[in-house]
């Protein structure tokens, strides 16, 4: 398996990982499984969809959490969130670094007030761990992307690694087209949903920090790049970030079109830019990323 696109959670974690280095919390066998999806007649499944535990990467111990998109399209809920808000709780106990592998469309409908709940106490935990300079690395580039509150959450980590398989948002292109229509976002048109919410386009204007290709090789490199980035989360790194969000809105508020925040950045034949190969697309716009100054 190569593809970190078309690769389960637990794939995911084999390949990222150091070989016969993890070890799963709360494993399916502990049938710890949603105590709400049965009310809605809707199956479960013995994990939840999400795998947490610890191993090894590149020798240094991690803990890591990986969402199963293919279970309810990664989403949050009771459980679910509640694997990840131990796991990082548990990060500040050990000092030990975390990598979450995001795969989500956000809160699950069912389970709503629990699912946000989830979000707000995960958010919580990864700010209390980047305060003790724990760092938190998340991973995109899976079939459900990362929307809702896991966009949030992807908002909070100190670096976050992207494909141009992967979608990053606070809301997806199927939710606002539900709520204000196809001419406002057409969620079918997938060249106009990859231009907004894509890797590509998410990496040129600072809202992810490593770019890397579809390939879970690719990713275990960016990882461990990552957890070797400053994490701390502190007064300056916040002045800095509103700074930096500042100047972004300043400089492209009024445009409309994805392409024309990559001319005014000076990335070359814009209209090209998503059919470009990761390894020219990184030399071509490496340099002129809105976040030259990147302070997450």
């Amino acid at each position: 398996m190569s593809s970190w696109y078309e690769a389960s959670a637990r794939q995911r974690i084999d390949a990222l990982a150091d070989p016969d280095s993890f070890e799963e919390f709360i494993g399916p066998e502990e049938r710890e499984v949603s105590p709400h999806l049965a009310l809605f007649d809707l199956p479960e499944q013995f994990d939840d969809g999400i795998v947490v535990g610890r191993a090894r990467l590149s020798g240094q111990p991690v803990l890591v959490a990986a969402q199963e998109g293919r279970f309810m399209g990664g989403a949050f809920g009771e459980v679910h969130g509640a694997k990840l808000t131990g796991l990082l709780r548990a990060a500040r106990t050990l000092r030990c670094p975390v990598l979450i592998l995001f795969d989500t469309g956000g809160v699950r409908l069912q389970e709503a007030n629990a699912g946000e709940m989830a979000i707000a106490e995960i958010m919580r935990e990864i700010v209390l761990a980047r305060a003790d300079d724990i760092p938190v690395v998340g991973l995109i580039g899976g079939r459900a992307g990362c929307f809702g509150g896991g966009g949030l959450i992807a908002g909070c980590c100190s670096t976050l690694v992207i494909s141009e398989h992967g979608r990053l948002s606070v809301t997806g292109p199927e939710v606002i087209e539900t709520n204000r229509g196809a001419d406002e976002f057409d969620s079918k048109d997938r060249a106009l949903v990859w231009r907004v919410t894509g890797g590509k386009h998410r990496y040129l204007i600072g809202g992810a920090d490593l770019f890397v290709e579809d390939d879970v090789a690719a990713f275990r490199r960016a990882a461990i790049e990552g957890l070797s980035r400053r994490a701390a989360l502190d007064i300056l790194t916040l002045a800095d970030e509103q700074k930096r969000l500042e100047h972004r809105l300043k400089r492209f508020g009024a445009m409309t079109e994805p392409r024309d925040v990559w001319a005014a950045l000076g990335v070359l034949r814009p209209e090209t830019v998503s059919g470009l190969a990761t390894e020219a697309f990184l030399a071509e716009g490496l340099h002129k990323r809105e976040n030259a100054h990147d302070a997450r």
